[in-house]
């Protein structure tokens, strides 16, 4: 079976990031979603939320299934026996870095590590961001999906304005 993990804290899960769990769905029997566990940074949402919002938004891929790993990724994909990475490239700025992590993880434990492209439309979209928008009440409708959209706006009320 060839199967795939695509790892990132998903604080919040984007259009961006599913259109990547999505073609990769597309090319592995099984793709699972990898939710990192940061104990040294709070997030907007637990992580407990992200997975529940993931599970969701992912339910319609039949081969993608949501866990959540700490520690290093290639002790997750050892566990998982997945000896594949999918990562979405942005930009040349995420390549420099997502090299760097790649050719650690083939030295770490033999985990491949395949780069792809994120479809223009998403080029631009971060979590970070999102959240930024969302915060200031602009609308974000286009870049996430209505689940988390409303969990958004939910926990991010915007400030009264002057």
């Amino acid at each position: 079976m060839r199967r795939a993990v695509c790892p990132g804290s998903f604080d919040p899960v984007t259009n961006g990031h599913l259109d990547i769990v999505g073609r990769a769905s597309r090319l592995f029997d099984e793709v699972i979603v990898g939710v990192l566990v940061n104990q040294s940074k709070s997030g907007l949402f637990t992580v407990e939320e992200r997975i529940d919002m993931l599970r969701e938004v992912t339910a319609s891929y039949g081969n993608v299934r949501v866990e959540s790993f700490r520690g290093l990724l290639v002790d997750f994909c050892r566990a998982q026996r997945a000896s594949v990475l999918i990562k979405g490239l942005r930009a040349v700025s995420d390549f420099d870095y997502e090299l760097q992590m790649a050719q650690m993880n083939i030295g770490l434990a033999g985990v491949e590590t395949l780069f792809m492209p994120t479809n223009p439309l998403y080029s631009f979209l971060s979590s970070s961001l999102i959240k930024d928008v969302a915060k200031w009440g602009g609308d974000i409708s286009a870049h996430v999906p209505d689940r988390v959209g409303a969990e958004l706006r939910a926990r991010l009320a915007p400030p009264p304005r002057d």
